[in-house]
Protein backbone atom coordinates (compact mmCIF):
# COMPACT_ATOMS: atom_id res chain seq x y z
CA UNK A 1 0.00 0.00 0.00
CA UNK A 2 1.44 3.10 -1.06
CA UNK A 3 1.82 5.54 1.81
CA UNK A 4 1.73 9.37 2.60
CA UNK A 5 2.13 12.07 5.03
CA UNK A 6 0.45 15.45 5.36
CA UNK A 7 2.39 17.69 7.48
CA UNK A 8 0.25 21.15 8.21
CA UNK A 9 -2.44 22.02 10.93
CA UNK A 10 -4.89 19.65 11.53
CA UNK A 11 -5.94 18.93 15.05
CA UNK A 12 -6.16 20.12 17.79
CA UNK A 13 -5.76 23.24 16.04
CA UNK A 14 -8.63 24.63 14.21
CA UNK A 15 -9.61 26.67 11.39
CA UNK A 16 -9.68 26.11 7.54
CA UNK A 17 -6.20 25.25 6.91
CA UNK A 18 -6.69 22.22 9.85
CA UNK A 19 -9.62 21.61 7.80
CA UNK A 20 -8.24 21.07 4.59
CA UNK A 21 -6.30 19.17 5.76
CA UNK A 22 -7.79 16.86 7.19
CA UNK A 23 -10.65 16.71 3.98
CA UNK A 24 -7.24 15.86 2.15
CA UNK A 25 -6.15 12.70 4.64
CA UNK A 26 -10.00 11.35 3.73
CA UNK A 27 -9.36 11.56 0.29
CA UNK A 28 -6.03 10.26 0.41
CA UNK A 29 -7.57 7.56 2.73
CA UNK A 30 -10.80 6.76 0.22
CA UNK A 31 -7.96 5.70 -2.39
CA UNK A 32 -6.28 3.30 -0.41
CA UNK A 33 -3.49 5.31 0.97
CA UNK A 34 -1.54 4.59 4.27
CA UNK A 35 -2.17 8.04 5.61
CA UNK A 36 -1.23 10.24 8.64
CA UNK A 37 -1.11 13.85 9.53
CA UNK A 38 1.57 15.21 11.13
CA UNK A 39 0.48 18.35 12.51
CA UNK A 40 1.60 20.92 15.26
CA UNK A 41 1.92 20.39 19.15
CA UNK A 42 2.99 24.47 18.53
CA UNK A 43 2.17 26.56 15.41
CA UNK A 44 2.46 29.90 17.05
CA UNK A 45 3.69 31.24 20.02
CA UNK A 46 1.00 32.67 21.94
CA UNK A 47 2.41 36.54 21.42
CA UNK A 48 2.14 35.80 17.62
CA UNK A 49 -1.42 34.73 17.29
CA UNK A 50 -3.80 37.30 16.86
CA UNK A 51 -6.80 35.22 17.90
CA UNK A 52 -8.45 33.75 21.26
CA UNK A 53 -7.36 30.60 20.86
CA UNK A 54 -5.46 28.03 18.27
CA UNK A 55 -7.38 25.19 19.46
CA UNK A 56 -10.77 23.12 18.54
CA UNK A 57 -13.32 22.88 21.12
CA UNK A 58 -14.51 19.85 18.93
CA UNK A 59 -13.84 16.12 19.17
CA UNK A 60 -11.18 14.74 17.89
CA UNK A 61 -11.46 13.27 14.12
CA UNK A 62 -11.56 9.03 15.13
CA UNK A 63 -11.39 8.30 11.33
CA UNK A 64 -7.95 10.42 11.26
CA UNK A 65 -4.13 9.27 12.30
CA UNK A 66 -3.01 12.96 13.58
CA UNK A 67 0.20 12.87 15.13
CA UNK A 68 0.60 16.08 17.29
CA UNK A 69 4.36 16.63 16.95
CA UNK A 70 5.83 19.62 15.51
CA UNK A 71 6.80 23.05 17.47
CA UNK A 72 7.33 25.67 15.20
CA UNK A 73 10.12 27.04 16.85
CA UNK A 74 12.59 24.54 18.26
CA UNK A 75 15.25 23.54 15.87
CA UNK A 76 16.23 20.59 17.45
CA UNK A 77 12.31 19.43 17.68
CA UNK A 78 12.40 19.88 13.64
CA UNK A 79 15.56 17.76 12.94
CA UNK A 80 14.10 15.14 15.21
CA UNK A 81 10.52 15.38 12.98
CA UNK A 82 12.84 15.16 9.97
CA UNK A 83 14.36 12.10 10.84
CA UNK A 84 11.61 10.38 12.40
CA UNK A 85 10.00 11.06 8.68
CA UNK A 86 13.26 10.34 6.76
CA UNK A 87 13.27 6.90 8.01
CA UNK A 88 9.49 6.38 8.15
CA UNK A 89 10.08 6.62 3.90
CA UNK A 90 6.64 7.60 3.11
CA UNK A 91 6.28 7.46 -0.55
CA UNK A 92 4.79 10.83 -0.69
CA UNK A 93 4.72 13.83 1.47
CA UNK A 94 2.20 16.89 0.70
CA UNK A 95 3.43 19.72 2.80
CA UNK A 96 1.29 22.74 3.11
CA UNK A 97 3.15 26.59 3.21
CA UNK A 98 1.20 29.30 4.17
CA UNK A 99 3.90 31.89 5.52
CA UNK A 100 7.03 32.46 6.16
CA UNK A 101 7.63 32.18 9.84
CA UNK A 102 6.46 28.57 9.03
CA UNK A 103 9.68 28.52 6.85
CA UNK A 104 13.18 27.30 8.83
CA UNK A 105 11.15 25.09 10.49
CA UNK A 106 9.75 22.66 7.22
CA UNK A 107 12.35 23.59 5.19
CA UNK A 108 14.76 21.91 8.27
CA UNK A 109 12.58 18.85 8.21
CA UNK A 110 12.18 18.27 4.55
CA UNK A 111 15.85 18.80 4.00
CA UNK A 112 15.89 15.35 6.32
CA UNK A 113 13.70 13.93 4.95
CA UNK A 114 15.29 14.00 1.09
CA UNK A 115 18.20 12.46 2.63
CA UNK A 116 16.46 9.37 2.32
CA UNK A 117 16.41 9.26 -1.43
CA UNK A 118 12.79 7.83 -1.76
CA UNK A 119 9.92 10.40 -0.37
CA UNK A 120 8.69 12.62 -2.99
CA UNK A 121 7.52 15.59 -1.69
CA UNK A 122 5.32 17.78 -2.78
CA UNK A 123 3.85 21.07 -1.32
CA UNK A 124 0.55 22.76 -1.39
CA UNK A 125 1.41 26.53 -1.57
CA UNK A 126 -1.22 28.67 -0.38
CA UNK A 127 0.69 31.66 -0.44
CA UNK A 128 4.58 32.01 -1.64
CA UNK A 129 4.44 35.70 -0.52
CA UNK A 130 2.37 36.40 2.55
CA UNK A 131 -0.16 39.25 2.01
CA UNK A 132 1.23 41.50 4.78
CA UNK A 133 4.61 41.56 3.04
CA UNK A 134 7.68 41.54 6.20
CA UNK A 135 11.35 41.83 6.15
CA UNK A 136 13.34 38.36 4.71
CA UNK A 137 9.91 37.16 3.22
CA UNK A 138 11.59 36.12 0.45
CA UNK A 139 14.91 35.07 1.83
CA UNK A 140 12.80 32.66 4.32
CA UNK A 141 10.68 31.23 1.49
CA UNK A 142 13.74 30.55 -0.66
CA UNK A 143 15.04 28.26 2.16
CA UNK A 144 11.70 26.23 2.53
CA UNK A 145 11.14 25.70 -1.44
CA UNK A 146 14.95 24.40 -2.34
CA UNK A 147 13.66 20.73 -0.98
CA UNK A 148 10.00 20.91 -2.63
CA UNK A 149 10.05 18.42 -5.58
CA UNK A 150 6.68 19.95 -7.41
CA UNK A 151 3.94 22.34 -6.32
CA UNK A 152 0.20 22.70 -6.27
CA UNK A 153 -1.24 25.93 -6.42
CA UNK A 154 -4.93 27.21 -6.34
CA UNK A 155 -4.72 30.48 -8.24
CA UNK A 156 -2.64 31.66 -11.30
CA UNK A 157 -1.20 34.67 -8.84
CA UNK A 158 0.24 32.20 -6.79
CA UNK A 159 1.35 30.28 -9.83
CA UNK A 160 3.12 33.13 -10.89
CA UNK A 161 4.89 34.31 -7.39
CA UNK A 162 6.18 30.79 -7.35
CA UNK A 163 7.97 31.25 -10.61
CA UNK A 164 9.96 34.59 -9.42
CA UNK A 165 11.80 31.62 -7.40
CA UNK A 166 11.72 28.36 -9.35
CA UNK A 167 10.98 26.29 -12.33
CA UNK A 168 10.39 23.57 -10.61
CA UNK A 169 7.13 21.35 -11.98
CA UNK A 170 4.18 22.92 -10.53
CA UNK A 171 0.06 22.42 -11.65
CA UNK A 172 -2.62 24.55 -10.63
CA UNK A 173 -5.67 23.42 -9.08
CA UNK A 174 -9.00 24.79 -8.29
CA UNK A 175 -9.34 24.70 -3.93
CA UNK A 176 -11.64 22.05 -4.14
CA UNK A 177 -15.27 21.86 -2.00
CA UNK A 178 -15.54 22.47 1.55
CA UNK A 179 -18.09 19.18 1.70
CA UNK A 180 -17.08 18.18 4.90
CA UNK A 181 -19.25 21.02 7.26
CA UNK A 182 -22.63 18.84 6.58
CA UNK A 183 -25.46 20.16 4.05
CA UNK A 184 -27.35 22.77 3.91
CA UNK A 185 -30.13 23.56 5.96
CA UNK A 186 -33.68 24.94 4.90
CA UNK A 187 -33.01 29.40 5.65
CA UNK A 188 -35.54 29.53 7.93
CA UNK A 189 -34.16 26.95 10.01
CA UNK A 190 -30.48 28.10 9.68
CA UNK A 191 -32.14 31.72 10.68
CA UNK A 192 -34.20 30.20 13.85
CA UNK A 193 -30.94 28.72 14.87
CA UNK A 194 -29.40 31.69 14.60
CA UNK A 195 -31.94 34.05 16.13
CA UNK A 196 -31.94 35.98 13.08
CA UNK A 197 -35.26 37.53 11.42
CA UNK A 198 -36.78 35.02 8.68
CA UNK A 199 -37.80 37.96 6.77
CA UNK A 200 -34.52 40.23 6.38
CA UNK A 201 -32.58 40.42 3.77
CA UNK A 202 -28.94 39.39 4.70
CA UNK A 203 -25.26 39.37 2.79
CA UNK A 204 -22.95 37.32 4.68
CA UNK A 205 -19.44 38.60 5.19
CA UNK A 206 -17.24 35.15 6.63
CA UNK A 207 -13.71 34.42 8.24
CA UNK A 208 -11.15 35.63 9.86
CA UNK A 209 -11.03 39.51 9.80
CA UNK A 210 -8.22 40.81 8.64
CA UNK A 211 -7.32 44.03 6.61
CA UNK A 212 -6.32 42.38 3.32
CA UNK A 213 -10.22 41.38 3.19
CA UNK A 214 -11.52 44.80 2.88
CA UNK A 215 -14.66 44.49 5.62
CA UNK A 216 -13.71 48.08 6.17
CA UNK A 217 -14.88 49.16 2.42
CA UNK A 218 -17.59 46.62 3.12
CA UNK A 219 -18.52 48.57 5.56
CA UNK A 220 -18.65 51.69 3.61
CA UNK A 221 -20.68 50.30 0.68
CA UNK A 222 -23.25 49.21 3.51
CA UNK A 223 -23.25 53.18 4.62
CA UNK A 224 -23.38 54.24 0.68
CA UNK A 225 -26.04 52.46 0.26
CA UNK A 226 -28.17 53.32 3.84
CA UNK A 227 -27.98 56.88 2.46
CA UNK A 228 -28.84 56.71 -0.56
CA UNK A 229 -32.63 58.08 -0.77
CA UNK A 230 -33.78 55.67 -3.75
CA UNK A 231 -33.37 52.77 -1.42
CA UNK A 232 -35.98 52.53 1.74
CA UNK A 233 -34.56 51.20 4.85
CA UNK A 234 -36.32 47.36 4.10
CA UNK A 235 -34.50 47.12 0.73
CA UNK A 236 -30.73 47.51 3.04
CA UNK A 237 -29.88 44.21 3.35
CA UNK A 238 -28.56 43.30 6.72
CA UNK A 239 -24.86 42.28 6.61
CA UNK A 240 -23.73 39.31 8.99
CA UNK A 241 -20.64 39.39 9.93
CA UNK A 242 -19.53 35.89 11.05
CA UNK A 243 -15.29 35.64 12.03
CA UNK A 244 -12.93 36.30 14.40
CA UNK A 245 -11.14 39.64 14.48
CA UNK A 246 -7.14 38.87 13.57
CA UNK A 247 -6.42 42.46 14.17
CA UNK A 248 -7.52 45.49 16.22
CA UNK A 249 -11.61 45.75 15.70
CA UNK A 250 -11.68 49.82 16.35
CA UNK A 251 -11.33 50.60 12.67
CA UNK A 252 -14.66 48.66 12.09
CA UNK A 253 -16.57 49.64 15.24
CA UNK A 254 -15.75 53.71 14.15
CA UNK A 255 -17.16 52.86 11.13
CA UNK A 256 -20.13 51.62 12.31
CA UNK A 257 -20.68 53.85 14.55
CA UNK A 258 -19.87 56.82 12.09
CA UNK A 259 -22.05 55.58 9.54
CA UNK A 260 -25.18 54.54 12.28
CA UNK A 261 -25.06 51.26 10.73
CA UNK A 262 -26.09 49.39 14.01
CA UNK A 263 -29.31 48.37 12.70
CA UNK A 264 -28.00 47.37 9.40
CA UNK A 265 -25.29 44.61 11.18
CA UNK A 266 -24.95 41.91 12.83
CA UNK A 267 -21.63 41.02 14.29
CA UNK A 268 -21.07 37.18 15.26
CA UNK A 269 -17.25 37.77 15.75
CA UNK A 270 -16.34 34.90 17.85
CA UNK A 271 -14.78 31.89 15.98
CA UNK A 272 -17.15 29.66 14.16
CA UNK A 273 -17.19 26.27 15.02
CA UNK A 274 -16.96 23.46 12.18
CA UNK A 275 -20.82 22.49 13.45
CA UNK A 276 -22.11 25.64 13.09
CA UNK A 277 -20.46 26.37 9.45
CA UNK A 278 -23.97 25.14 7.87
CA UNK A 279 -26.22 27.50 9.52
CA UNK A 280 -24.34 30.41 9.05
CA UNK A 281 -23.77 29.64 5.32
CA UNK A 282 -27.24 28.78 4.79
CA UNK A 283 -29.03 31.68 6.34
CA UNK A 284 -27.54 34.22 3.98
CA UNK A 285 -28.74 35.21 0.78
CA UNK A 286 -25.85 36.12 -0.57
CA UNK A 287 -21.39 35.50 0.09
CA UNK A 288 -19.81 39.13 0.08
CA UNK A 289 -15.74 38.80 -0.73
CA UNK A 290 -14.73 42.71 -0.69
CA UNK A 291 -10.76 42.02 -0.40
CA UNK A 292 -8.43 44.09 -1.32
CA UNK A 293 -6.01 41.60 -2.65
CA UNK A 294 -5.96 37.56 -2.90
CA UNK A 295 -4.64 34.49 -4.18
CA UNK A 296 -7.94 32.35 -3.25
CA UNK A 297 -10.42 32.12 -0.67
CA UNK A 298 -11.36 29.01 1.32
CA UNK A 299 -15.02 30.88 1.77
CA UNK A 300 -14.96 30.29 -2.13
CA UNK A 301 -15.72 26.24 -2.39
CA UNK A 302 -17.46 27.25 0.98
CA UNK A 303 -19.85 29.40 -0.78
CA UNK A 304 -20.08 26.30 -3.90
CA UNK A 305 -20.80 23.77 -0.96
CA UNK A 306 -23.38 25.34 0.18
CA UNK A 307 -24.85 26.35 -3.54
CA UNK A 308 -24.67 30.45 -2.71
CA UNK A 309 -24.40 33.09 -5.19
CA UNK A 310 -21.46 35.32 -4.37
CA UNK A 311 -19.44 38.54 -4.80
CA UNK A 312 -16.15 38.88 -5.22
CA UNK A 313 -13.87 41.99 -6.02
CA UNK A 314 -11.32 41.74 -9.45
CA UNK A 315 -8.14 40.88 -7.51
CA UNK A 316 -5.96 37.99 -7.45
CA UNK A 317 -7.39 34.70 -8.53
CA UNK A 318 -11.18 35.31 -7.12
CA UNK A 319 -12.59 36.25 -10.90
CA UNK A 320 -11.48 33.05 -12.34
CA UNK A 321 -13.34 31.37 -9.58
CA UNK A 322 -16.87 33.04 -9.98
CA UNK A 323 -17.74 33.40 -13.44
CA UNK A 324 -19.50 36.88 -13.64
CA UNK A 325 -23.00 36.93 -13.59
CA UNK A 326 -23.44 32.85 -13.69
CA UNK A 327 -22.33 31.96 -10.05
CA UNK A 328 -22.22 35.38 -8.78
CA UNK A 329 -20.66 38.65 -9.51
CA UNK A 330 -17.73 41.13 -10.02
CA UNK A 331 -16.92 44.31 -8.57
CA UNK A 332 -14.30 46.36 -8.63
CA UNK A 333 -12.10 46.69 -4.93
CA UNK A 334 -14.12 50.11 -4.23
CA UNK A 335 -17.37 50.43 -1.78
CA UNK A 336 -19.49 52.60 -4.67
CA UNK A 337 -18.62 49.31 -7.26
CA UNK A 338 -19.42 46.60 -4.10
CA UNK A 339 -22.64 48.71 -3.25
CA UNK A 340 -23.96 48.61 -6.85
CA UNK A 341 -23.09 44.57 -6.95
CA UNK A 342 -25.22 44.20 -3.45
CA UNK A 343 -27.96 46.11 -5.33
CA UNK A 344 -27.71 43.96 -8.72
CA UNK A 345 -27.81 40.88 -6.93
CA UNK A 346 -30.85 40.96 -5.56
CA UNK A 347 -32.51 42.55 -8.58
CA UNK A 348 -30.91 39.19 -10.69
CA UNK A 349 -31.91 37.05 -7.77
CA UNK A 350 -31.06 33.72 -6.29
CA UNK A 351 -32.81 31.33 -8.56
CA UNK A 352 -30.88 33.04 -11.14
CA UNK A 353 -27.48 31.73 -10.06
CA UNK A 354 -28.32 28.22 -8.76
CA UNK A 355 -28.21 26.24 -12.15
CA UNK A 356 -25.12 27.30 -12.81
CA UNK A 357 -23.14 27.26 -9.27
CA UNK A 358 -24.71 22.96 -9.24
CA UNK A 359 -22.77 22.91 -12.63
CA UNK A 360 -19.79 24.76 -11.48
CA UNK A 361 -18.80 23.16 -8.32
CA UNK A 362 -18.40 19.61 -10.16
CA UNK A 363 -14.91 21.32 -11.15
CA UNK A 364 -13.66 20.87 -7.58
CA UNK A 365 -13.83 17.42 -6.27
CA UNK A 366 -11.26 16.41 -3.79
CA UNK A 367 -9.71 13.39 -5.94
CA UNK A 368 -8.90 15.59 -8.73
CA UNK A 369 -6.41 17.12 -6.26
CA UNK A 370 -4.64 14.02 -5.27
CA UNK A 371 -4.76 12.97 -8.66
CA UNK A 372 -2.63 15.96 -9.40
CA UNK A 373 -0.54 15.64 -6.40
CA UNK A 374 0.39 11.83 -7.23
CA UNK A 375 0.89 12.39 -11.10
CA UNK A 376 3.73 15.13 -9.77
CA UNK A 377 4.73 12.63 -7.26
CA UNK A 378 5.54 9.54 -10.15
CA UNK A 379 7.28 11.94 -12.81
CA UNK A 380 9.56 13.91 -10.48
Amino acid sequence: MASVVIIGPAYPLRGGLASFDERLAREFQSQQFDTAIYTFSLQYPSFLFPGSTQYSSEAAPADLNIKVCINSINPLNWITVGNELKKLKPDIIVVRYWLPFMAPCLGTILRRVKKNHHTKIICIADNVLPHEKRIADKQLTGYFLKPVDAFVTMSEKVLADLRSFTNKPAQKIVHPLYDNFGKTVNKTEARNYLGLNVDDKIILFFGFIRKYKGLDVLLEAMSLLKSDIRYQASEIPKLLIAGEFYEDRKLYDDIIEKSQLQSNIILRTNFISDSEVKYYLSAADFIIQPYRNATQSGVTPLAYHFEKPMLVTNVGGLPSLVPDGKVGLIAEPNAASIAQKIVELYTVGEDHFLPYLREEKKKYHWSILVNAIKELACNN
